[in-house]
């Protein structure tokens, strides 16, 4: 069954341009057995006609096949898994507009060369099956690339918070508070917060908020910071004002979701903290920090106090201010998890702006460089609540040299407990590749109390010999040189 995406005249476009390369036919000698002109013909292929009962007789009959083929659904060996993609779910749901595609480039791409698309879609699905991946995989990468194509910055949901704001003036202050917004969403949209029902649902105690759209209630953990409710009210309001229906009703989300509703909940999550942290004021307070000679972790915090956010909060509102107002757009974002036994540590959310920065998620189970400042203070944060010392939030600043290569990384990270398990921390990062406008920029980045560190991804792909923090054996550039005397030795038989 063709969908919204893909129509039969483009199934039926792909079976005529399949058999004709089958018979061997050039479009002219394709016109000239049917008496139709080349240019009808290459629209046929590419979906954009579909012909005539009389016209589809005499494709029929040029190329051998009976018209009761030509119409039916029914498709070779060659084009059915391209048949399958383009009628799967995956490719209804998927918004090709935001990406400046639409269906009919797409089938144009196919209709060129389908049997290289058809060998391109068969070993992606191998891989998926293989990785265990699964259509939201697709579908989270897909937005980060959608973030990742705008600089993470959206014009027009800063501007829906400042018509908010205009609106709603009893908000404008800092920080906002989570009565503020509760009145709002009751005033506005009669949604009513409850902090009872959620906590009763055993199974449910690590979600953090459900919405209920026909009670039109918002239920939250009892167990959530100050920060953590306003970012989850102030959230919802992004829902209700921006009119965003398909969402998840969970947080996190726990079932699958089309790609709409991953977007949407990411602009409503984006309104929220665009709605606490005001845009006008975080550039104020970027440039003042920006402009000590030293690096002052004690200021980036205040930020947290100052605007009553969460530490992820805060660095993914840099992520949206550094590449629009201060032109840094080569920088990342990236979240650790680890555990109290200092063994485990797991990149649980990562955003790549302008290059390929690593590290990057894998699911290879290899562990990731102990060297980088994101898993030294979950290590440092872990330790000092083993010794019983309650520190709610560290930060720490640090100069990321990768080994065998001339860049540079200035990091900026904060660790924090997780609320929802305390046996467990949290870090996130902002990393900036270091170049002549990065120094312009940040005057505290030649501070000589920053220590540079050599850093690499994972202990399996380092070939440092003096890392005194490797975990695991470099198994993958062992493998590599194995590989280059393998190749070495065939390059010696040849001569």
């Amino acid at each position: 069954m063709a969908n919204e995406n893909f129509s039969l005249k483009h199934i039926f476009g792909l079976k005529i341009r399949d058999l004709r390369v089958e018979k061997g036919l050039s479009f002219q000698e394709l016109a000239q057995k049917t008496g139709l002109s080349i240019s009808y013909l290459s629209e046929i292929e590419k979906g954009k006609k579909y012909p005539k009962g009389d016209k589809i007789m005499q494709l029929a009959e040029a190329l051998g096949e009976s018209y009761d083929n030509l119409v039916s659904l029914k498709v070779s060996k060659r084009l059915q898994p391209v048949i399958n993609l383009l009628q799967s779910d995956f490719f209804k749901e998927f918004p090709l507009h935001i990406f400046g595609l639409d269906a009919q480039k797409i089938i144009e791409l196919i209709s060129v060369s389908p049997e290289k698309i058809n060998a391109f879609i068969s070993s992606i699905s191998l891989i998926s099956r293989n990785y265990e991946m699964n259509q939201e995989h697709f579908y989270y990468a897909a937005l980060r690339s959608y973030q990742e194509m705008h600089d993470n910055y959206f014009p027009e949901i800063e501007k829906a918070v400042k018509d908010f704001r205009e609106a709603n003036k009893s908000i404008n202050t800092i920080p906002v508070t989570k009565e503020q917004l509760e009145y709002v969403l009751m005033e506005n949209y009669g949604i009513f917060v409850d902090r009872k029902e959620l906590p009763e649902f055993g199974a449910l105690r690590h979600l953090r908020s459900y919405y209920k759209g026909k009670g039109k209630r918002l239920l939250l953990n009892n167990e959530l910071t100050d920060a953590q409710e306003c970012f989850l009210l102030g959230r919802e309001i992004g829902f209700q004002y921006l009119k965003l229906k398909e969402r998840p009703m969970e947080t996190p989300p726990q079932r699958s979701y089309n790609f709409e509703a991953l977007l949407n909940n990411y602009k409503a999550s984006y309104f929220s903290a665009a709605l606490l942290m005001d845009e006008d004021e975080v550039v104020a307070d970027v440039r003042k920090f920006a402009q000590n000679k030293k690096w002052d972790g004690d200021q980036l915090l205040s930020f947290i106090t100052k605007y009553n956010a969460t530490p992820e909060m805060l660095m993914q509102r840099l992520t949206n201010i550094l590449p629009k107002y201060f032109g840094i757009k080569n920088l990342f974002f990236l979240r650790f998890l680890g555990t109290d036994d200092f063994s485990s540590y797991e990149l649980t959310k990562e955003l790549h702006l302008s290059r390929a920065h690593n590290p990057h998620a894998n699911s290879l189970n290899e562990h990731y460089c102990r060297r980088w400042i994101s898993i030294g203070l979950i290590k440092e944060l872990r330790s000092m609540h083993r010794l019983k010392k309650e520190v709610p939030v560290i930060a720490g600043a640090q100069i990321s040299r990768y080994h065998e290569t001339p860049n540079e990384y200035f990091c900026l990270t904060i660790a924090f407990p997780n609320v929802s398990n305390p046996n467990e921390s949290m870090s996130v990062t902002i990393g900036v590749y270091i170049d002549n406008n990065l120094r312009k920029r940040i005057k505290f980045i030649d501070d000589p109390d920053i220590v540079t560190k050599v850093v690499n991804t994972t202990c399996e792909r380092c070939s440092l010999t003096d890392c005194g923090d490797r975990i695991a054996p470099p198994y993958h550039i062992g493998y590599q040189e194995n590989q280059r005397d393998v190749i070495d030795a065939l390059d010696t038989l040849e001569k």
